[in-house]
């Protein structure tokens, strides 16, 4: 802890949470990678044929294996958030009440409105989604998450996204979505897509069974980079080499990392950043459906609206 010593108690804390964030996600990445890499291998670049475009740049540089990709996940891969989705799933297998999902859908449309990260609103939204799964088996929710990405998930990828990701396999190099939905449910996609692993937020548990406690905090913000950080080292990686993609201004920390940065989907926040400082910009969205993928998409869409709506109008009358 020598090396922090330079900071407040507060903010000491807050980046060693940070750092064991990250590392924690780190392990588990390189751990469920292996688990699946041979898929990864045995896709062809038939289905990235048919979604490329042919104006993307000569990137990523084919064999290049001391590079990698980093992915975030919501409304950069996926249009919408990962945690809803997976949280419409849980409901609908009754794990928590409806007064439970219109209380966990207040707290992250009101992120995505006021675009901050509020210490007192984020402990609450940690402790709403820790209390669904504590006492669950990991491999219970690793089973559940599978069904919820075939119901909620499979047809929301963004085939751009998708086809970028496909360039850096084609490439040679490995690909990592880094998230701060749950590891197990980030590790599932990653999967499903024949990507090479995940980092995502890691919850403790015990003899398989979750805790209702987290390893570290949420990977993110500064956490996701501490992760891609720990991830480049164990791999072997020259970060300067490495591209990472994102849509949200709070991955700013990420992105500058690497040496090609993309914006993906951009928020106003990051667009603006990433023109400053001429780093690629791709937006997959257009018209009517680019409204309709911001904060509706955040609150789930669909049958999460109302629930939206209804814990909108309970805030309202608790003021």
């Amino acid at each position: 802890m020598a090396a922090l010593g330079w900071l407040t108690p507060r903010r000491r804390s807050s980046t060693a949470r940070s750092v064991l964030a990250g590392e924690a996600a780190a392990e588990a990445a390189r751990k469920t990678s292996q688990q699946f890499e041979e898929d990864a291998r045995a896709r062809t670049g038939a289905e990235a044929d048919a979604e490329a475009s042919p104006a993307e740049p000569a990137f990523p540089v084919a064999g290049d294996v001391g590079a990698a990709a980093f992915f975030d996940l919501d409304n950069t891969v996926m249009q919408g958030a990962a945690i809803f989705h997976f949280g419409r799933g849980l409901y609908k297998r009754k794990f928590f009440q409806r007064r439970e999902l219109a209380r966990f859908a207040w707290q992250q449309t009101w992120f995505r409105i006021a675009g901050v990260e509020d210490p007192e609103h984020m402990q609450d939204v940690r402790e709403s989604a820790l209390s669904i799964v504590k006492g669950h088996r990991v491999a219970e929710l690793m089973s559940i998450g599978e069904e919820i990405y075939d119901e909620y998930m499979a047809d929301r990828i963004w085939p751009g996204t998708r086809a970028l990701a496909q360039a850096h396999l084609d490439a040679g190099q490995k690909v990592w979505l880094v998230t701060a939905a749950p590891v197990e449910t980030a590790t599932i996609i990653a999967r499903r897509l024949g990507l090479t692993g995940a980092l995502g937020t890691v919850a403790e548990s015990v003899d398989g069974v979750y805790t209702g406690k987290l390893v570290g905090e949420p990977l993110h913000g500064p956490a996701k980079a501490e992760a891609v950080r720990a991830l480049a080292s164990a791999e072997n990686l020259d970060l300067s080499r490495c591209a990472a993609y994102s849509d949200s201004h709070n991955d700013i920390p990420m992105l500058s990392l690497v040496g090609h940065p993309y914006a993906i989907n951009p928020d106003t926040k990051l667009r603006k950043h990433a023109r400053e400082r001429d780093w690629r910009l791709r937006d997959y969205r257009t018209g009517r459906k680019a409204a309709r993928v911001g904060i509706p998409a955040a609150a789930g869409v669909g049958a999460l609206a109302g629930g939206t709506a209804a814990a909108v109008a309970l805030h309202r009358r608790r003021r």
